[in-house]
């Protein structure tokens, strides 16, 4: 059993034990948290035993929780194959916070000037999908282009959290695609429709709970193609700087998800395209895009 940060009411600026790295705060190892499926269930679990074969899961296997991570992870005795599971989204977020041009090189290629200060969309969490499943393009759109990112999961509920407290509020990092539909968000004062279209944020493979944000290379890949390569430490805005920003504004709940930006390079997805956002250290997340229904 590990315990996790716990679900909470109160703002970390108010709650100050525990302080100090993100393991000492939960005062354990660090832990792969996925969510799956077998016929009939859906559950939270530990990845186990992961070797060095592709994806990092060669004789992996997963250990459910009972219940969800956001407090003490109670296991139970039984590991099941990871063959034998069906790898979802593993988090399903009450909303998920996109932070718009953050890198310069994209902001750049954006034709815009680095912000100010964070710039923060909302994506709706029915746009959100698991590694594996099919990013599907919209008809309203003749521009779709893929956006790898780093995604911060929020591990207890939290307002107006100082940057010094912001590990104790996170849960862990997996990778995310904001995916985007590039031709409506030049023509629409609001980036709402270009980035809510339901499939629009693959999120995954897992959940690390123990990370360094601070200089972690994000790549994305089409069809095998390099199309993008940066580094976290390029970020205008570091992770904790953004749950402090976003937190200001609105109250954040376990589970849900920062996107926080992605480097320059993106680029067009079409139909029978694979798209692969992988981030060293966190895993890979692969989506196949296929027409609109």
């Amino acid at each position: 059993m590990r315990s996790l940060t716990g679900y909470s009411s109160r703002s970390a600026t108010t709650d100050r034990e525990g302080e100090g790295s993100r393991a000492a705060a939960v005062g354990c190892a660090a832990v792969r948290i996925v969510r799956f499926s077998l016929p009939g269930t859906v559950a939270f679990g530990v990845l186990e035993a992961a070797g060095p074969g592709p994806g990092g899961m060669s004789g992996a296997s997963v250990r459910p929780v009972r219940g969800h991570p956001y407090a003490e992870l109670d296991l139970v005795d039984t590991a099941i194959p990871i063959e034998s599971v069906k790898l979802l989204a593993p988090v399903l977020p009450s909303k998920i916070i996109g932070i718009g041009q953050n890198y310069a090189d994209h902001a750049a290629e954006m034709g815009s000037q680095p912000p100010a200060d964070p710039l923060i969309f909302l994506k709706p969490n029915t746009a959100v999908i698991g590694p594996g499943a099919r990013i599907k393009l919209p008809e309203q759109s003749s521009r779709v282009e893929h956006e790898g990112e780093l995604a911060v999961v929020i591990g207890r509920m939290c307002r107006h959290v100082a940057a010094v407290d912001a590990d104790r509020v996170i849960l862990g990092y997996t990778c995310g695609n904001d995916v985007t539909a590039r031709d409506l968000q030049a023509t629409d004062w609001q980036w709402t429709r270009a980035k809510g279209f339901d499939t629009f944020c693959p999120l995954g493979p897992w959940i690390e709970t123990d990370f360094d944000p601070a200089d972690a290379d994000v790549e994305v890949l089409v069809n095998d193609e390099r199309r993008q390569r940066g580094s976290t430490r390029q970020m205008l805005f570091g992770v904790r700087e953004l749950v402090s920003w976003v937190s200001s504004i609105m109250t954040l709940l376990p589970g849900d998800v920062i996107l926080t930006g992605t480097p320059a390079g993106v680029g067009p997805l079409v139909e029978g395209d694979r798209v692969s956002v992988s981030i060293a250290g966190l895993g890979t997340l692969t989506n196949d895009v296929i027409a609109g229904e």
